[in-house]
């Protein structure tokens, strides 16, 4: 039997998933306000510089894996226009069902997708851009869900994967009253979910830093690896091209 972590536990790595989908099924329909209330708004700025990185033109073709509500979604189909096409994509249905209903309700309707980033049901070379948003860390096996991802890429073609990350040294003592302090309790008190919130803390906690994600990439079959550490590290953007 194979284990992984889910958060600070050790699990069956047959498990996790079903775990995890327990998590998002939970905080779903708070997802947005608990993302403003926990970082006091700073991840639409976090998306913001995320889209500007991509730098996206007229009519390519975007994967948005673990697209959950839709804000990248949202942002790069208005930079592809008409002409391109923006997939977006979660392996939670009631993450992608809110998502689905807010792009519909904006007038926007895109091809949306239920599907498992680690075995992506896409062909080779399908798409200019794959972004990942606060989902990597969530996924039983990275390295797997990595090697889609190029997979699905053109040559030349980018990833972008942003995520929590390990923040810089002197704000480690107060980042982590906060999260295993302060968190839970909004999470309780605004989506009636301690639990769920004490779980996203811990996995922050687990996920790869900056210099070993990049090189994650790099073994995923990502030629330029560029990290941008955006709020002194508490997340981090990594931008990869493939070879």
């Amino acid at each position: 039997m194979s284990s992984t972590h889910f958060g600070f536990q050790t699990v069956d790595e047959r498990e996790k998933a079903s775990r995890v989908r327990g998590v998002f099924d939970s905080v779903a329909s708070k997802y947005d306000i608990m993302n403003d209330m926990m970082s006091m708004g700073l991840h639409r700025a976090w998306k913001a510089y995320t889209v500007a990185v991509a730098n996206l033109k007229p009519g390519e073709r975007v994967l948005d894996i673990a697209g959950g509500t839709g804000d990248l979604s949202r942002a790069f189909a208005r930079k592809v226009g008409e002409s391109g096409m923006v997939v977006h994509t979660d392996i939670n249905e009631a993450m992608l069902r809110q998502g689905r209903e807010r792009l519909l309700n904006e007038g926007l309707v895109l091809p949306t997708n239920l599907c498992d980033a680690e075995k992506l049901p896409y062909k080779n070379e399908s798409f200019d851009l794959v972004s990942v948003a606060f989902g990597l860390r969530n996924m039983t096996h990275k390295d797997v869900a990595l090697a889609e991802m190029c997979r699905v890429l053109k040559p030349g073609g980018r990833l972008l994967v942003l995520e929590f990350s390990q923040v810089a040294a002197p704000l480690r003592k107060p980042y982590d009253w906060y999260s295993f302090k302060i968190l839970p309790k909004l999470g309780q008190m605004i989506a009636g979910d301690a639990e769920s919130y004490r779980y996203l803390a811990e996995s922050i906690r687990m996920h790869p830093p900056q210099a070993e994600l990049k090189a994650m990439m790099k073994t995923a079959g990502f030629g330029h690896v560029d990290v941008h550490n955006l709020s002194a590290g508490i997340v981090a953007l990594h931008a990869g091209i493939k070879c």
